[in-house]
């Protein structure tokens, strides 16, 4: 296996594909994908992607649009630059192929919340699929990109001289390596796994996240956490997002009597922001609530949403002719590492980009459909990337070991709190939060970091040598070492979003405390971390 790269990417959505199509094609590029190269967030968006095309529309109202939905959080400067720069992107998209819908011929466009204008074009609901395939087509195709799937990031690689990120530890092929680049892009999504109720595939465990916190990178605004509204809520059924296409195209909330209560919460009902949305239903308490789609043409709904129509209908629900049973789920994470313009983080060397990035785009409440237009306008910052100090191996290797090791008598202990995680997560950190459940739970977390610390797997993974090429003898060795690296990223984030969420005492967007009910001029500004110090930053 190739050893020194130019560029190492950890992540294979929308953004680690993007950036590796924009990099100069000069750069020998690596991409690592924790499962397969189509098992990212990216995969499973439906809605769509924003962007200002209409004839009505600009990027000045799409900006003013995302702005006020970051409540007062969001970062001038980056939001500028992500509309500017929106319709450069969809051009792009459209020239490699991915099949927008259109209407007489021009790219199709429909509302979500929060947005004044029309401006979210789709492929039908498997918006992020469509894109995912054509990226991974014309990655594919480059002759500088190599590719390593079903393969774990288990650590950066630091220049213990001047702190610089100049590769990673990887677990590949039942080996442990040591990859060496001159520039790594963390782009692993978020971290949806850390609580029960997620619209997030299994791979979203916050694992760039970890890496670099744990590396000193500094992250930012990590309580903001994005539930989606409207979620397929049926027993026995999985997490299956109704996308918020539904209600822009027409569709209503209601409640068992039929009524439309979101308005009762905000003048725009159903397409109020997202946690405004997903508060009113948790308001609800047990009562059920519904997802009426016969308010729209029943052709609509079969041309613009075929995918949720086969969902609903494997699970008994005929959407022509009933509602869909619909509930909360955490979607998105808006905060992260700490990011500027060019993607850089607080460490030389490192990048982070997608979900895992905070650049400032989202500020307390993501606008709907942003998310993928970021991926985008970001990652083509790395056309201009330029590395001044390309690293490369030493002549001599530290060798290659062998390790018979079995950690299965451990696995018990990190499957039963990997199972307890999620469900604390939610129940304190959830939509709705107060101080003594949050620390009930950091208590929690902290003793269960302490019980995994003590294991001799993680005291394995801790005691990796840079360079020491590890060949792993034991079959089962290699998912047992991704399950303990997960569960480390899992407790890491888990306790990186308490210490955040009991920091900011106040209520704002995507961060809501029942103690502290009201958003306050004061705390308009960015939570930081770095290590186990926490401190707030006020915007200019």
């Amino acid at each position: 296996m190739k050893q020194d790269f130019d560029v190492l990417i950890v992540g294979s959505g929308a953004a680690g594909l993007y950036a590796a199509l924009c990099l100069p094609s000069k750069y020998q590029i690596a991409i690592i994908s924790k499962e397969n190269l189509n098992s990212s967030s990216s995969d499973w968006a439906q809605g769509g992607i924003a962007a200002p095309l209409g004839l009505t529309d600009s990027p000045d109202l799409h900006g003013e649009d995302t702005i006020k939905a970051g409540q007062g959080i969001c970062e001038s400067e980056s939001v500028r630059f992500l509309v500017e720069n929106a319709a450069t992107c969809i051009d792009s998209l459209v020239e490699m192929g991915v099949p927008f819908d259109r209407h007489d011929h021009q790219l199709a466009m429909t509302l979500e919340a929060a947005h004044s204008h029309p401006r979210i074009l789709h492929s039908r609901d498997t918006t992020g699929q469509a894109i995912i395939e054509v990226l991974t087509a014309r990655v594919l195709e480059k002759a500088n990109v190599h590719i390593y799937e079903q393969a774990t990031a288990l650590s950066l690689w630091l220049n213990s001289q001047n702190n610089s990120c100049q590769g990673i530890s990887l677990l590949h092929e039942e080996t442990i390596r040591w990859l060496r680049a001159g520039a790594v892009i963390l782009a692993t999504g978020g971290c949806g796994q850390v609580f029960a109720k997620t619209t997030n595939p299994p791979v979203s465990t916050g694992d760039g996240a970890a890496l670099a916190w744990r590396s000193g990178a500094i992250l930012r605004d990590l309580e903001f956490i994005q539930f989606h509204p409207t979620v397929l809520n049926k027993s026995g059924a999985p997490n299956f997002l109704i996308s918020e296409a539904v209600r822009g195209e027409g569709g209503h909330l209601i409640d068992a009597q039929g009524r439309r209560f979101v308005f009762d919460y905000h003048p725009s009902g159903e397409l109020a922001p997202r946690d405004v949305v997903s508060r009113a239903i948790f308001d609800q308490g047990d009562r059920p609530i519904y997802l009426d789609l016969r308010t729209i043409a029943p052709e609509k709904i079969t041309h613009r949403f075929p995918n949720i129509i086969e969902k609903c209908r494997n699970w008994g629900i005929d959407v022509f002719h009933k509602p869909i049973p619909v509930s909360p789920a955490v979607h998105y994470w808006m905060g992260g590492i700490a990011v500027n313009l060019d993607n850089s983080t607080s460490i030389t060397g490192l990048y982070a980009l997608g979900e895992v990035a905070s650049t400032g785009v989202h500020g307390a409440n993501r606008l709907a459909s942003n998310s993928l237009l970021e991926c985008l306008v970001f990652a083509q910052q790395f056309a201009k990337l330029i590395i001044e100090n390309p690293h490369t191996l030493p002549e001599q290797p530290a060798g290659l070991l062998s390790t018979h090791q079995d950690w299965s008598a451990e696995m018990q202990k990190i499957e039963q709190i990997r199972k307890d995680l999620p469900i604390l997560m939610w129940r304190c950190a959830g939509i709705s939060r107060q101080r003594g459940d949050l620390q009930m739970a950091l208590a929690q977390v902290k003793q269960w970091k302490q019980d995994i610390d003590n294991l001799q797997i993680c005291e394995f993974l801790s005691s990796l040598h840079p360079l020491q090429v590890i060949k792993l003898e034991n079959i089962k060795a290699q998912s047992q070492l991704k399950g303990a690296a997960e569960i480390q990223n899992l407790l890491d984030v888990s306790y990186l979003i308490l210490m955040s969420a009991l920091f900011r005492n106040e209520s704002r967007g995507g961060h809501y405390r029942s103690d502290h009910p009201q958003t306050k001029p004061d705390w308009r500004a960015h939570t930081l971390i770095r290590h186990y110090d926490c401190w707030k930053s006020s915007l200019e």
